[in-house]
């Protein structure tokens, strides 16, 4: 992996990685490096991010020609026991404050699994928690702010996601199997689940993007998924409604499920800015914040 350098940048309003040295022997569950991606713009490259876990590779990018700063955000944080959860949030374009709330999202979601794992709480509690935190925090900005979210977390080859409003998790085995596909809480979202409209027709639809759930709402609700046991070569993807405003799913699935994850994430970016800069005849294309994190069992 000597070409994919780990860039470290201590500005906590771009990107940050908190590195523990811990004793395993002491506390397997606490949290050893913890890489947040809050607005930052990262070069053509995606970053690789050391896990005992799994190969993990993370991107965000604003999108093209935009001044303002990217509303994207993602976090990976990794455990001494071979765990890990992974989380992606799209701060509402449109709003006051969307980059402002998806960088809360992830920051609490570090924050909580950093002071309630190593107490003895799991995955689950401290997620929801650090959910609920962020949900008050957001709202508390007063500005109507909002973002979506999207997390795993991955333990013992058993992965089980978290989602409120449309980003997306997908898990897709190395035939192209989807194992998991998450919903979008949107009414659109909602018409495609339910036969209503079929990916061509949702992915052109003008309201394809008013979404009915977001962090920052009173009503706010969480969809927890069923564990999904991975196999040693599925890839799990952890995205933002960027890739998939611009990719079909078919697509995504072809270009995840085999090869080296490095190119995987090299092939998502090009296809993905490609459709964003250069528009083709009944093709999607929606320039947008993008955000990803791509998982693979390294063992």
């Amino acid at each position: 992996m000597a070409a994919w350098p780990i860039a470290r940048i201590t500005n906590r309003n771009y990107m940050v990685t908190v590195k523990q040295v811990l004793d395993v022997t002491a506390n397997p569950s606490l949290l050893h490096d913890a890489t947040i991606l809050a607005n930052y713009d990262m070069n053509a490259n995606a970053l690789f991010v050391e896990s005992s876990s799994g190969d993990i590779f993370a991107y965000t990018h604003r999108a093209p020609g935009k001044q303002a700063e990217n509303e994207d955000s993602a976090g990976v944080l990794d455990f001494l026991d071979n765990s890990c959860v992974l989380a992606v949030a799209d701060g509402m374009g449109g709003m006051p404050c969307g980059s402002e709330a998806s960088k809360i999202a992830v920051e609490s979601l570090r924050c909580s699994l950093d002071q309630s794992v190593p107490t003895g709480v799991g995955f689950r509690e401290a997620i929801l928690d650090s959910i609920e935190a962020a949900n008050n925090k957001i709202a508390a900005l007063g500005v109507g702010a909002g973002t979506t979210f999207a997390a795993v977390e991955i333990r013992h080859s058993v992965l089980r996601s978290y989602h409120i409003g449309d980003s997306v998790v997908l898990v897709v085995g190395q035939r192209g199997r989807i194992k998991l596909q998450t919903m979008s809480h949107s009414p659109v979202g909602y018409a495609l689940e339910a036969g209503m409209l079929d990916e061509n027709e949702a992915i052109r639809h003008d309201k394809r993007h008013f979404v009915s759930n977001i962090l920052g709402n009173a009503d706010m609700y969480v969809e927890i998924g069923s564990p999904v046991r991975l196999s040693r070569f599925d890839t799990v993807l952890v995205a933002s409604d960027g890739l998939f405003d611009n990719l079909r799913v078919k697509e995504i699935v072809e270009i995840v499920r085999k090869g080296a994850l490095s190119a995987v994430a090299q092939a998502l970016i090009k296809k993905c800015s490609e459709r964003m800069q250069q528009p083709e005849a009944g093709q999607p294309s929606k320039p947008d914040d993008i955000a990803f994190i791509l998982f693979r069992r390294s063992h």
